[in-house]
């Protein structure tokens, strides 16, 4: 059971990307308040981030985490991790690959161990971790094994106003309408309504599901994908018990009216869920992965290889997920108390 009060904690993502400079703007906005987090890095990467970039962050290294909310209000907590190079900003190297990987392993055995209330992901770079053996295709999938969670682990992305679920995800187009079936839609929907309820406090969730085609197929005329797997799911999850509505036309499903409707969003592809969410929520969406035996958020953005190094990087994605991680543990600390 979760324990109210206990640290989160934030992984190093790609050292060359802007996982550290938005680590360390993210304690500066939130030193004084009452959420410490720590993160796994190397302290000698995160001091060269504050002095090229004259952020006034001290940075301190712990030796358990237990020891984060002792010294969060004045420093950095940071667990330390050893790079076997030197991290440049905006030059990927697949020596450090090694490292991305061991801070997730051990931010989720923190978690798994109870001594931390949720993880925090920072931004990795898929293509530098493939080329180093890494046979996932993203985080989502590899704190899934790491779990050793058996169902398909679901990626949620979350802003203040809009919930949204691809059902397939990292796939081309071809794939994703190949992978489509009833079984998948009913999977990830009783998957999303566990956990909008444990998670977030909502007793009794509106999921919205999206049609695959324009206008959701207009009865069969712009296709069949509806009538043929998406309409049975509803009915399934439907006889279930769930408040499932649809499909929904995709065109007309995210727009402010529309958005009072439902709780969350089941699009059928990965463009359809983000486009709008980050359409509307660029700065400050969250990504959130359903399905796993401890909480787990991340910025909704990538390494931003281009930035990296040059003081730009905005931290408000990073405080928005490290604050959700803490909102959910709490709610989840009271659905189990139940």
């Amino acid at each position: 059971m979760i324990k109210p009060g206990l640290p989160t904690v934030l992984t190093m993502g790609e050292p060359s990307g802007i996982g550290g400079e938005i680590a360390v703007k993210a304690w500066l906005s939130t030193h004084n308040e009452p959420q410490p987090f720590c993160i796994i890095d190397s302290p000698a990467r995160l001091k060269k981030i504050c002095n090229s970039l004259s952020l006034n962050t001290n940075i301190t290294e712990i030796s358990n985490i237990e020891e984060t909310a002792n010294v969060f209000n004045k420093a950095l907590p940071v667990l330390p991790l050893k790079l076997p190079k030197d991290a440049i900003p905006g030059e990927l190297n697949t020596s450090n690959s090694p490292a991305v990987i061991l801070a997730i392993k051990q931010a989720v055995k923190l978690v798994q161990m109870g001594k931390a209330n949720a993880m925090v992901t920072n931004p990795i770079h898929k293509n530098i971790l493939y080329e180093s053996g890494f046979s996932y295709p993203g985080h989502t999938e590899y704190l899934a094994s790491l779990a050793n969670v058996k169902t398909e682990p679901v990626m949620m992305l979350v802003s203040d106003r809009l919930r949204v679920i691809p059902v397939t995800r990292h796939v081309s187009m071809r794939d994703a309408i190949n992978n489509l079936t009833s079984e998948l839609i009913v999977e990830t929907a009783i998957i999303a309504d566990k956990a909008l309820r444990q998670d977030f406090g909502i007793s009794n969730p509106r999921i919205a599901i999206a049609g695959l085609n324009p206008h959701a197929g207009e009865g069969g005329v712009m296709g069949n994908e509806e009538k043929t797997c998406i309409e049975p799911a509803i009915h399934i999850l439907a006889e279930k018990g769930l408040s499932v509505t649809g499909p929904k036309p995709p065109d007309t499903l995210f727009h402010r009216q529309a958005r009072t409707t439902y709780d969350v969003v089941l699009c059928m592809y990965h463009d359809q869920a983000l486009i709008p969410i980050k359409t509307l929520d660029f700065e400050t969406a969250v990504n959130v992965t359903l399905g796993l035996p401890f909480i787990r958020t991340s910025p909704d953005h990538g390494t931003a290889l281009d930035i990296a190094g040059k003081g730009f990087a905005n931290e408000k994605s990073l405080i928005s997920a490290l604050k959700m991680a803490n909102k959910m543990a709490y709610n989840r600390s009271i659905t189990t108390q139940k």
